[in-house]
């Protein structure tokens, strides 16, 4: 779970946070003003202070927040002076925007507020479209605006270049005034709430922020997002009446409570219109009290009355804002806040206290319960025993004199407690002062200062609550509590010593005995000790003072809550708190309980004495070596009765036949196992069918076995048995169960037979080569010496992988045994050591190192439509057209109520929503347009274009365990880990990454023992990038967004970020997307599946000096320590057709022939990512007169497009 921040304000003004995996609540120390509001959004949290300002508080991160200023200077050329700042009257401003609309000169840039610094002078970009510039970065046209080029031709009349300049903000974990308009400024703000970043069909990850000012306007904040977290400028949206409080969702919702107790609601909110267009008014839940507080989340409303009743709207959605009705809640609030996963927070009107929803799930929004929220604040003194120091110190203190221990046993204190002390707000009993201070109370009570009530910083319900607060006796009575707070008594001087009294204090029982002393001291009300101390009777002096019944509590001088007193609560915001109804919250502890069950324990082993610990080992110790005597040593001499077991495991399933016609026939199935004397285990597959009425069998030993793949899909929970022989073929045993749970059981039992045949246990070695599915499951191959072997490698197709528990996108290690992934999400991961996991139960998964481990994706389907000149575009298409709902390929006909998850492990977590995200571009609506289907798609309609798509997502999310922790908050897109040696010995290991943003991040602290490392260190860039590899020699290669090609130079131990970029030449005409670095070999793939290697890389010039192409159909590649290259290739040729997603090694790499010589196919179809980075095994050298090439060489891949079928080609994870 990822960790996240609760929000609160209390009635004086001060902001707390409390952390999901925290335990108290923690003051924003920073704050020196006094806070009315707050709300959050996971990344930062708005407030208002007490000068009716609005302020802002941005998380720190280990990524900061740039933001990028550009302008454009422009040049025309003239026969005199050649190109010049001389433009002709008509043309664009000296200094320009890139329309040339705007004036904007390099001194006209100014930071927008102080919470921003400048990174560095103005540059220039030297970066056209991915290809590096000439000095001087100019690009040239024919006029203003044109299609400018990089290199000066005949007719080039104008250039202009762009100059680039980035700015910084500074001002993170602290609250920053968000600066006024230059225009007319807004009224005092009296609330404000902050959400948006879901919007329905919202790509850019906007924040939307809504105030209401005093006045009873509402304004919108614009252009707030992750490099502009202040935004820009104020905007006031028109209303139907006076508004006194305002809540946005994390979606589209928006909710308004008017002055006269009606609500109203924000319609038309989208992603090109997040103010809304709109407002609908919806009544109060009561129709006789009118409305007095909101809040919504993403599909759900909650309200508050006048009489602190509390309402949850039934029926509300994104396509129905308004909702339907109203249903009350058992419960009263003051105030109620929705957050991430709709979970709901709220403040008790009567304690004050913060409440939890507990029960909310997405088929019960409404929840069940509230619980109430019981952890101290930082501030607050620790409540367990007092140690004997301290308490010696109190009697001191009160007394005058320490006493002699009493002798009344534990049961008579606890009684004469009961008898004689009150309850605090716990239950727990408070014991009083010593009699001896009852004469200063006396003559003190008259001069008393009164309570020191806090400055109102909030609205008419905060004074209410803190007018509650005065010492009345007789609301004292009638609650009885801990004693209010008086100022700070001044310190008599040196000669009043002898004829000033120490000050009373509250006494406390030893369970709530406080930690070291203060060196100042806060009175207490005298009032209250004097009350208790009547109700008390009298008590023996001497009992009262005893070192088993007297502490002190220290206040500190800022501190206005009583010792025992729990925080009064004025406002709450969950809106950046990720908890759902599985989260494990240590919020609900209470101290009191957790002391008293302490002390229990203690005195229970205090009856048992060292001594007798001591001679009870002993007995248990002789009774089990009698035991073992008796049962084993007493039969050695007995020869073995049983040389050899075997076990048969029998079961019906599916099999996927061999011959067309392809179907599923029902089989049985049998796991033969069998050991042999010295403990070798082994074992036969059978599968027995029926063909054409006669009894067949297929076999499979298990020492043959190369992997075990599950395909889970929505129609069958089906598995895959791959051999060296079906390897090659790319056909394999294909079974299915009639149940998940039983195709798990079968999995489990063969991946541990096969382990067992072949001697394999526990984690994956440091050697290990990893591999990844399309679906995200992950496994792992242990490599041998022979491998990389030269003239006659180990054949790829024999390897033997065994699955790991957990659900990854990308894998990366090293020979040091670091090993991080990647999730679909985005989310980091790291490997603990440990194996298993998922449905891997007993010896087939480690004991500890498993995780719960959870990951999004999102599921694409596509809307098509074709023109005709009657309707225009509509749904209906030609006979020979894709469907109108399908696939990317469309092939398959995927219709929004058709779609399902990936596999029934997948459950949705959102509805369908438009995808603006998608390569070429969108218009407004979506749309995508092309002459015809299939055609190269672009976002703006043309008088060529028939057809047009659009797609749609939604996203589904997967629960599992695995031996794998997160490594928050920064979500990553590549990351890569130095290829250590095999003898390598280094303190820090070097590992690069890629956030979801594009920003280049070095991971700092990184060894054999913290894998996880410490902290991210950011390295700038000009551009976003999307893939990082770093080699031997601290090499770092890196492919920007555009498909450009960058070196990092200057990069070591002592400077492990480099100091500067060098742009290299992509290959002509291609676009890069990823790069792999070893020893001395850099491979490159770009978006047209080409793979490459960079010639030329030396030591002395790491930059190297060219691109060679090496194959076609390349999906990613991976280079090892020792340059060994491994890719995963398209199009691969089986027995039935061809096969995406295989893993292949390329063969015949050494000093000599760096690039190679051929590929040897391995496993596949279905692969998506391998790396062979950890693997440093050197292999054995063979001396021989001449390297024949392999007999059995593949066919050389066919760059011709093949569509492949996922059922009749052995794709089994249907790319």
């Amino acid at each position: 779970m990822p960790v996240s921040l609760l929000w609160a304000v209390d009635v004086y003004g001060r902001v707390y946070s409390l952390s999901t995996v925290g335990q108290q609540w923690e003051q924003c120390r920073d704050a020196h003003l006094e806070f009315k509001r707050a709300t959050a959004v996971q990344q930062c949290c708005w407030g208002i202070a007490c000068d009716n300002n609005i302020y802002l508080n941005v998380h720190a991160s280990d990524l900061p927040v740039r933001y990028q200023e550009d302008t454009y200077e422009n040049q025309r050329w003239n026969p005199v002076d050649g190109f010049s700042e001389r433009l002709l009257p008509s043309d664009r401003w000296q200094w320009s925007d890139v329309t040339g609309l705007q004036h904007r000169p390099l001194d006209g840039f100014q930071l927008s507020s102080s919470s921003w610094e400048w990174e560095g002078d103005w540059y220039i970009d030297e970066n056209f479209e991915g290809e590096p510039m000439e000095k001087g970065g100019w690009s040239y046209a024919m006029d203003f605006p044109a299609v400018y080029t990089k290199d000066k031709k005949w007719n080039s009349c104008v250039r202009r270049r762009r100059w680039i300049r980035y700015r910084r903000y500074k001002a993170m974990n602290t609250w920053a005034k968000i600066p006024s308009q230059q225009t007319t400024l807004p009224d005092p703000f009296n609330d404000i709430s902050c959400g948006g970043l879901e919007i329905s069909e919202e790509p850019r990850g906007r924040l939307s922020l809504w105030a209401v000012s005093l006045q009873g306007k509402v304004w919108f904040r614009e252009g707030i997002y992750h490099q502009n977290p202040e935004g820009s400028s104020w905007e006031e949206v028109p209303l139907p009446g006076e508004v006194v409080q305002i809540s946005c969702g994390t979606g589209d919702l928006v909710w308004a409570v008017l002055w006269e107790g009606q609500l109203i609601v924000r319609e038309g909110i989208s992603r090109d219109c997040p103010q809304g267009s709109s407002w609908t008014v919806v009544d109060s839940p009561s129709p006789d009290v009118g409305a007095i507080h909101v809040a919504v989340g993403e599909n759900v409303v909650w309200a508050v009355t006048k009489d602190n009743r509390v309402w949850f709207r039934r029926g509300v959605n994104s396509h129905n804002p308004c909702g339907s009705g109203w249903i009350g809640m058992v419960g009263e609030m003051i105030m109620i806040d929705v957050g991430l996963n709709d979970q709901v927070w709220g403040i008790g009107c009567e304690d004050r206290a913060v409440y939890y929803r507990q029960g909310v799930t997405s088929s019960e929004l409404s929840g069940k319960t509230w619980k109430a929220i019981s952890v101290p604040r930082d501030g607050d003194r620790s409540h367990s025993s007092a140690s004997a120091h301290s308490v010696q110190s109190a009697g001191c203190f009160f007394s005058g004199e320490v006493r002699a221990q009493s002798g009344v046993s534990d049961v008579d204190s606890d009684t004469e407690k009961e008898k004689g002390g009150s309850l605090d707000r716990s239950g727990c009993p408070v014991t009083l002062a010593c009699p001896e201070a009852t004469p200063l109370s006396s003559e003190l009570h008259d001069e008393a200062p009164k309570p020191r009530i806090p400055k109102v910083t909030s609205d008419s319900f905060i004074s209410e609550l803190v007018s509650d607060r005065e010492p009345a006796k007789t609301a004292r009575e009638g609650r009885p509590g801990p004693p209010a707070v008086l100022e700070e008594e001044s310190i008599p001087a040196d000669g009043e010593e002898a004829k000033a009294a120490p000050p009373a204090a509250v006494v406390l029982s030893p369970s709530q005995a406080p930690g070291p002393l203060d060196p100042q001291w806060s009175n207490v009300d005298l009032e209250e000790a004097q009350i208790q101390q009547v109700q008390a009777g009298a008590m023996d002096s001497a009992d009262t003072s005893s070192l088993s019944s007297v502490a002190t509590y220290t206040l500190a001088l800022d501190d206005q809550y009583g010792p025992d007193e729990h925080p009064l609560w004025a406002w709450v915001s969950g809106g950046g708190c990720s908890v759902d109804s599985h989260s494990q919250l240590n919020w609900f502890s209470c101290s009191i309980n957790a002391a008293s069950l302490s002390q229990s324990v203690q005195s229970m082993s205090l009856s048992v004495t060292p001594a007798q610990t001591a001679v009870w080992k002993k007995q248990i110790f002789e009774q089990l070596s009698e035991r073992s005597k008796r049962e084993v040593d007493n039969f050695r001499h007995y020869e073995q009765a049983i040389e050899q077991s075997v076990w048969v495991k029998k079961g019906t399933m599916q099999w996927w036949r061999d011959w067309k016609p392809h179907k599923w026939i029902d089989v049985h199935f049998a796991l033969e196992q069998f050991s042999g004397p010295e403990g070798h285990k082994d074992g036969i597959l059978f599968i027995y069918y029926n063909f054409h009425e006669e009894k067949k069998y297929l076999h499979a030993f298990i020492n043959e076995v190369t992997i075990l793949v599950p395909v889970l899909n929505d129609s069958k929970h089906s598995f895959a048995i791959y051999t060296p022989e079906r390897t090659k073929q790319r056909w394999p045993i294909r079974l299915a169960a009639a149940t998940e749970l039983e195709m798990h059981d079968w999995l489990g039992l063969l991946s541990v037979s096969c382990c067992d045949s072949r001697a394999i246990q526990g984690p994956p070695s440091k050697q290990a080569v990893w591999s990844i599915t399309c679906k995200g499951d992950v496994f792992v191959s242990e490599p041998t010496p022979a491998l990389e072997a030269t003239p006659y490698p180990t054949p790829c197709d024999q390897m033997f992988w065994r699955q790991v528990g957990g659900h990854l996108r990308a894998v990366e290690c090293n020979s040091l045994g670091i090993v991080w992934g990647v999730g679909y999400d985005h989310t980091a991961w790291v490997h603990t050591g440990g194996y298993g996991g998922g449905f891997f139960q007993g010896l087939a998964s480690s004991t500890d190192n498993i995780y719960t481990q959870t990951d999004v994706k999102s599921v694409y389907i596509y809307e098509n439509q074709r023109w005709n000149p009657v309707t225009g575009y509509t749904n209906r298409g030609l006979p020979t057209d894709r469907y109108m709902w399908s696939d990317a390929s469309g092939l398959r006909d995927c219709s929004k109520t058709n779609t399902k998850p990936p596999s029934p492990q997948w459950t949705w977590v959102s509805d369908w929503a438009m995808d603006y995200s998608v390569s070429g571009g969108t218009d407004r609506d979506g749309w995508q347009y092309a002459a015809d289907f299939p055609a190269s798609y672009h976002g703006h309609k043309t008088m060529k274009d028939f057809v047009r798509r659009r797609r749609w997502a939604r996203k589904c999310k997967l629960t599992t365990t695995g031996p794998w922790q997160e490594v928050p908050p920064i979500p990553l897109s590549d990351i890569t880990i130095l290829p250590c040696a095999s003898q390598c010995s280094v303190d820090a290991v070097p590992l690069w990454a890629i956030s979801s943003k594009g920003d280049v991040l070095c991971r700092l602290g990184v060894t054999a023992l913290t894998p996880a490392g410490s902290s991210w260190l950011h390295v700038g860039t000009d551009q976003p990038f999307k893939s990082i590899s770093i080699g031997a020699a601290s090499q770092v290669w890196a492919i920007a967004r555009d498909g450009s090609a960058f070196n990092r130079g200057s990069v070591s131990a002592q400077s492990p970020a480099g100091d500067c970029w060098y742009h290299i030449p992509s290959p002509a005409k291609q676009k890069l997307k990823q790069v792999s670095v070893g020893r001395t070999s850099v491979y490159a793939v770009d978006e047209n599946g080409n793979l490459w290697y960079r010639q030329g890389v030396t030591p002395g010039y790491p930059q190297g000096s060219s691109w060679e192409h090496i194959s076609n159909n390349v999906r990613k590649v991976s280079v090892g320590p020792l340059d060994q290259a491994w890719i995963i290739a398209d199009k691969v040729q089986g027995s039935h057709s061809l096969s995406c997603g295989t893993v292949c090694h390329r063969l015949g790499v050494h000093p000599m022939e760096p690039k190679g010589q051929t590929w040897d196919y391995g496993i596949g179809g279905g692969w998506d990512h391998v790396t062979v980075r950890g693997n440093t095994m050197e292999p054995p050298r063979f001396h021989l007169p001449s390297l024949p090439g392999p007999s059995s060489a593949p066919a050389p891949w066919s760059s011709a497009p093949a569509a492949p079928d996922t059922e009749a080609d052995g794709s089994i994870e249907g790319c």
